[in-house]
């Protein structure tokens, strides 16, 4: 069945028409395809013919185009992490949340998955079969064109796999980003979907990526933050300081330890606040004003 050159997309949502109504269902305006049944099961409440149905589309079990208002954990054209759920001697079945399982043959797996195990994937239509599959040498699906991003831009990443310099990361599910190992004050771990910087564009087009902002702005904003936080408690007191765990600083302000660092001693430049072996304390000058002057 050759469908990509129509106007359905497989394996994506589309938004049908109902034609009619059946005993086991309703059949779905497919155009030049055909009509296209949407089981009993997933037909939403007060459906009628005429209404249009906001469906995903894929290959049922013998092959046939079918419709579900179910939600796959990924569509065509994105990246996930799945759990194997069997294998067969074809290949892993992924459990992406339809009846049907995902398929990943051996020829698409780096090493031979594991059933119970999870890996981050690539889901494609095989242009020999038109049947919706996955694979997880994801790096050949990598955008080819430039970054469009400046140093600086945010952008959402999936953390792709741990390797001896840190961690390879999917950056706006389009290009290859490395995170370095050095640069983490927290834990992350393969298939998490973070918020990040650009920190620097390769000439190959590849990304390097940091979980902190970098510059002195965003120092500025956190040494805000921190004499916020310090005029809010009664005794203008944090426990906090520059013997404390990374892991604690970021627990508690979600900023690594360098940049709580670089903002403490911004405000202790300024006569803000005190450095004690417990913690930092506001001075009387700390304590009159509630906003940094420049």
């Amino acid at each position: 069945m050759k469908i990509a050159e129509q106007s359905i997309r497989l394996g994506k949502r589309n938004q049908l028409t109902v034609l009619r109504e059946v005993d086991f269902g309703v059949y779905l305006d497919g155009g030049d395809i055909g009509d296209i049944l949407l089981p009993k099961r997933y037909v939403p409440n007060e459906c009628k013919v005429g209404d249009v149905v906001d469906v995903f589309l894929y290959l049922d079990s013998e092959e046939r185009l079918i419709a579900t208002t179910e939600h796959p954990l990924v569509e065509v054209g994105q990246f996930a992490f799945l759990e194997v759920k069997w294998i067969n001697q074809f290949g892993a079945f992924l459990d992406w949340g339809l009846m049907k399982d995902l398929f990943c043959p051996f020829k698409e797996q780096k090493m031979r998955m594991q059933q119970g195990k999870k890996y981050v994937i690539y889901c494609y239509i095989d242009t020999l079969t038109s049947r919706i599959v996955a694979s997880a040498k994801v790096e050949k699906f990598f955008s080819k064109e430039p970054p469009p991003y400046q140093v600086g831009d945010m952008v959402e990443v999936m953390i792709q796999q741990k390797t001896d310099l840190g961690f390879k990361a999917i950056v706006e599910g389009r290009y290859g980003g490395l995170i370095y190992q050095n640069e983490l004050f927290r834990d992350i771990h393969t298939g998490d979907i973070l918020s990040a910087y650009v920190k620097t564009i390769r000439p190959d087009g590849k990304l390097d990526i940091t979980l902190q902002h970098q510059g002195m702005q965003h120092v500025m904003d956190f040494s805000e933050q921190l004499y916020q936080y310090l005029r809010e408690d009664e005794n203008g007191f944090c426990p906090y300081h520059d013997k404390s765990p990374a892991e604690e600083i970021y627990a508690a302000f979600k900023v690594s330890k360098k940049t709580f660092k670089k903002a403490v001693g911004d405000l202790y430049k300024r006569n803000i606040i005190l450095l004690k072996p417990d913690g930092l304390y506001l001075t009387d000058e700390g304590k009159i004003t509630g906003v940094i002057e420049d």
